[in-house]
């Protein structure tokens, strides 16, 4: 398929097309990570599906890809691991010679009162969100190749504020931090940095222990009227990544469906 142009010129013509570029997906095997690997599977994608242990969900997005068109294999990897991510990235390379797209959607959320919080809880969940984040872009920032992209994951509770959110929402503010100032380190390197800050998303990690009138409730806030879809942030992500987003670099997009 023909390459949309975004930039113009020298920096945009140089860009490969999808079907030669490889994408590397964290938190591949469920959710939002698992819809974004079919997503740039089926735009030509090769892509890598990083898992934290479910091996038969990871197999089954791989196959999903194949059957999108694409080519994948799946790797576990811790990803607060730095060896763990650079055999991840290691991978990648041998496969299918490089990596254009990064997408760190890896991550874990555990919800309490900040006051009654186990700070155990909290070691855990900055250890995948924040030190997690770090060890991926920090390989990212490495390897990604001329033309690529790379793509972190915020939440729209940071303006949201919701109550029992705020060690994840803590972390989350640390993601959309260093993805920004990562953008700004990669000048002169033609690769945009970008983070994706969905609102209530209708997954299995965002569901789980809400009662059906929390999730009315929240499914009610956007003028949209509705929770989003695993496949709603795919397409966002699938755009960052590809040429026809590059000129969107150092953002955060909130998609959410209109909430403020």
């Amino acid at each position: 398929m023909p390459a949309p142009t975004a930039l113009g010129g020298t920096a945009a013509s140089a860009q490969p097309s999808a079907s030669s570029r490889v994408a590397l997906v964290t938190g591949g095997s469920r959710g939002i990570g698992r819809r974004t690997v079919g997503r740039l599977a089926a735009d030509g994608y090769a892509v890598v599906v990083g898992y934290a242990g479910n091996r038969d969900e990871a197999e089954a997005a791989v196959q999903e890809a194949v059957t999108s068109g694409g080519r994948a294999t799946a790797i576990r990897a811790d990803v607060a691991d730095e060896h763990a991510v650079a055999a991840l990235f290691d991978t990648a390379e041998a496969e299918f010679g490089g990596v254009d797209v990064v997408v760190h959607a890896a991550g874990r959320m555990h919800l309490a009162p900040i006051a009654e919080l186990d700070l155990a809880d909290l070691d855990g969940l900055h250890r995948t969100n924040i030190r997690g984040t770090f060890v991926v872009v920090q390989q990212a920032a490495r390897r990604v190749r001329p033309g690529g992209a790379i793509v972190t994951f915020s939440t729209s509770v940071l303006g949201l504020a919701f109550p029992r959110y705020g060690a994840y929402a803590a972390g989350k503010g640390a993601v959309e931090a260093l993805t920004l100032i990562l953008a700004r380190e990669l000048r002169g390197r033609d690769i945009t940095a970008n983070a994706v800050a969905p609102g209530p998303t209708a997954t299995d990690l965002f569901l789980d222990g809400k009662d059906e009138e929390t999730v009315a409730r929240l499914a009610a806030q956007p003028p949209l009227e509705r929770l989003g879809t695993p496949a709603d942030i795919a397409e966002v992500v699938a755009f960052l990544a590809a040429p026809a987003g590059h000129w969107i670099n150092g953002q955060v997009v909130r998609a959410n469906g209109g909430i403020v």
